[in-house]
């Protein structure tokens, strides 16, 4: 089985929950789990697959520890990885913004590797988001605010999938 990493930013600490719980489904090692606030770029060759996960603030803006690793991302050879995104948010006091830093990753990324694991938006109550493309999310999205009783199912959904995409 090839490697995976995850690399997750995480201020509340569901971001965090949500990383751990996606690893242990796909038998993620411990070790393999990043924290981005303490990741260095080097982290990122890590692994031939590479999960992102990020929570969205304030009105759409990036968690505050993928803001200082971003640029590490975006400058890093990530050719001939495949990268899936996940990301927390809040649809219902943030409707217009949900999982917007997810998609702000997508875009660093999206001609720099093969991103995988693209959701329908079937299901969510948001208004607007910058992770859906052509009425896709660019990844999972989540609410544990609103919708943690909905977040084991869309966990276990997408974890099949990317089983699939991710030729595990």
């Amino acid at each position: 089985m090839s490697k995976i990493g995850i690399f997750y930013g995480s201020s509340g600490g569901n971001t965090q929950e949500v990383a751990k719980r996606i690893a242990k489904k796909l038998g993620v090692n411990d070790k393999d789990i990043y924290d981005v606030g303490k990741a260095k770029a080097s982290d990122l060759t890590c692994c031939e697959k590479l999960l992102f996960g990020t929570s969205t603030w304030g009105l759409g803006d990036l968690q505050d520890d993928w803001e200082g690793f971003i640029d590490n991302v975006a400058a890093a050879d990530l050719s001939g990885k495949k990268v899936a995104l996940f990301g927390c948010g809040d649809s219902s006091s943030y409707s217009d913004t949900f999982c917007d830093a997810m998609g702000k990753i997508y875009r660093r990324i999206k001609d720099k590797t093969t991103v995988v694991g693209f959701t329908s938006t079937e299901g969510y109550s948001f208004d607007a988001s910058e992770a859906v493309i052509d009425k896709r999310f660019v990844g999972l999205a989540i609410d544990e605010e609103n919708e943690s009783n909905l977040t084991d199912k869309r966990i276990d959904g997408w974890v099949t999938q990317l089983k699939k995409e991710l030729e595990l």
